[in-house]
């Protein structure tokens, strides 16, 4: 049982394989030609195989920055990052969390086939995350057994289809269309930087018009100006971490400023990585995915991982990390100063969520949506870990926690009912808030006008 479990995780939570095999089943259900389904299928997983490279050359060079960042400022305290608080809670929870998981993914093309609620959330690996953070809090509550595994997976399957919905009339204005909605656990900040972006937003230019003097026009290409901003950042922080530091906990005997400036370009190598990447999964996933659509789930749209947005406003993508980074500074000089858990901030969640929440406070707002909507995000997902953490029970005690909103807002909802009110109110709340989803849904598909798809994505992000 344990080794059928360990093979349904590596499947499921590999995002290049799961979007390959939807691929692979809508292209089959198309009867597409033989060569069409290979080289749709193939395309797709390299898709996302390079994405996922390049999301991790953007980790590997943002790890060495955060450890300079708190030797050369002299903090320390809890550090939220999704992969280090489940890699501490897998032992336990592992075999709760894959089924939940399984259960919850057809939990999740049930609701979308039978409901109007119609995202297919394809990023696995957040998938999983929930999952393990599902059992986590259904676990604290008091649930075990079948139990905690059926009330999990149809809350990780309504999780997975009224998340993406709340993001989705932003995801119209950023793409252009409405065939792709958005699946990563962010939601709640993006959804927050889009609103003050259209607060705030009026008359601001895009960040993508943003006009540099001829002599500087080479800032225009995107890549060279994440590098060349990257490495300002990356030096400045390595001449207070001091050449000594660097030298020999971090680069290995390299000169600090040769390994600052590799670091910095090694960035922009990733973000350049990550949006060929999603530039050929669009390519693909679409056309392939328009054979589940027609014929196992009408009208459905899959939702996939933040960095689909990032080609749309690669400028806004910069500000983005750097204000929500920013952000988390502030918030982290707060907590100093009030006492009590210092959340320091986390850099790989402060550029995929921060980046997003730029695109998406851009997409309504122009270049000040993007600038005070990131720095929001990098308040919320500083000060919600310290709200969060007492919830989540002996694994409160560790040096780390979730660093995503949608983890910290579920678990902060989820956590103080079942504090309250026990398992049996945690049941009730999930039901409640499932129909209540569907309801809303479905009004407000009503208000949309049936004319053409610009002018439904017009009156659908009128009623929301």
């Amino acid at each position: 049982m344990n080794s059928f479990l360990h093979i349904l995780v590596d499947i499921l939570s590999q995002p290049a394989v799961l979007v390959a095999i939807i691929a692979l089943v809508g292209l089959i259900i198309q009867r597409k030609h033989a060569s069409d389904v290979i080289k749709g299928t193939t395309k797709t997983f390299l898709g996302f195989i390079v994405l996922s490279a390049g999301a991790k050359v953007v980790t590997e060079s943002l790890t060495p920055f955060g450890e300079m960042f708190k030797h050369g400022f002299g903090v320390s305290g809890v550090v939220p990052n999704n992969e280090a608080i489940i890699s501490i809670a897998i032992a336990k929870f592992g075999a709760s969390a894959a089924l939940i998981m399984f259960f919850g993914m057809i939990a999740n093309i049930l609701i979308a086939r039978f409901t109007n609620l119609k995202h297919i959330f394809l990023t696995g690996h957040h998938t999983f995350y929930m999952a393990c953070f599902l059992a986590i809090i259904l676990r604290v509550a008091g649930m075990n057994g079948i139990l905690l595994i059926a009330i999990g997976s149809v809350a990780l399957g309504f999780i997975m289809v009224i998340l993406p919905g709340l993001a989705q009339p932003t995801m119209r204005k950023i793409l252009k269309n409405d065939q792709i909605g958005l699946g990563h656990f962010g939601t709640v900040s993006y959804v927050i930087s889009a609103g003050i972006g259209k607060a705030v937003g009026k008359g601001s230019k895009s960040t993508e018009d943003i006009k540099f003097p001829k002599g500087l026009g080479f800032l225009r290409d995107s890549s060279v100006s994440i590098a060349l901003t990257m490495t300002i950042i990356y030096i400045i922080t390595a001449f207070f971490a001091g050449q000594q530091y660097i030298e020999k906990s971090l680069s290995h005997g390299t000169n600090f400023i040769v390994f600052a400036l590799t670091m910095g370009v090694t960035f922009a190598a990733g973000v350049f990585i990550i949006l060929s990447g999603v530039r050929l999964i669009l390519a693909e996933i679409i056309p392939a995915f328009k054979g589940i659509s027609e014929k196992l789930v009408p009208n459905s749209k899959p939702a996939l991982d933040c960095p689909i947005v990032f080609p749309s406003s690669p400028n806004a993508v910069l500000i983005g990390f750097f204000c929500s980074f920013i952000g988390g500074i502030v918030g982290m000089l707060i907590l100093i100063f009030t006492g009590g858990v210092i959340i320091l901030p986390g850099v790989v969640p402060h550029f995929f969520l921060g980046a997003t929440a730029g695109v998406f406070g851009n997409a309504t707002g122009g270049v000040r949506g993007a600038t005070i909507g990131s720095f929001v995000n990098g308040l919320i997902i500083t000060f919600l870990p310290v709200l969060f953490m007492p919830l989540l029970g002996n694994l409160g005690n560790a040096s780390t926690t979730f660093s995503d909103t949608d983890f910290l807002v579920v678990g902060i909802f989820l956590g103080n009912i079942a504090k309250y009110l026990g398992a049996a109110g945690v049941t009730v709340t999930i039901v409640l808030v499932a129909a209540i989803a569907i309801i809303i849904k479905y009004l407000m598909n009503n208000k949309r006008k049936p004319i053409n798809q610009d002018a439904t994505a017009d009156a659908t992000t009128n009623a929301k």
